[in-house]
């Protein structure tokens, strides 16, 4: 393959994976009416654990999918019921340092069962 259409390639994956991630931003912002900083983790959380799906078992690409965007909705709702919903009447900040923390937790917890 030509190595601008390669690269042409990459910049729409790149730029789509971007574009998912700022919908998530804007649709959590506009139900919530709060910043969600976890969001990127969530979405990488998902990634890792379709990785794994796929490579540790043998699980086909439609099955792996469909766990994934399952696992990915549990993950959310458990995120949003036990640590954005009991701030719902908080200050600002509050929820800030909320998902601020709700991030770094998952970023840490994915870092320490990685293999």
């Amino acid at each position: 393959m030509d190595y601008f259409a390669q690269q042409a390639i990459n910049a729409v994956q790149l730029g789509s994976i971007y574009a998912l991630i700022a919908l998530g931003y804007s649709m959590v912002y506009g139900v919530l009416v709060m910043i969600n900083f976890a969001h990127g983790d969530v979405f990488m959380v998902s990634s890792f654990f379709c990785f794994l799906l796929l490579l540790v078992l043998p699980v086909p690409f439609v099955v792996a999918l469909l766990l994934v965007m399952f696992a990915t909705a549990i993950l959310g709702v458990c995120i949003e019921r036990l640590a954005y919903r009991p701030l719902r009447n908080a200050p600002r900040v509050s929820a800030i340092i909320t998902a601020l923390g709700c991030g770094l937790v998952i970023q840490n917890t994915t870092l320490s069962i990685s293999p």
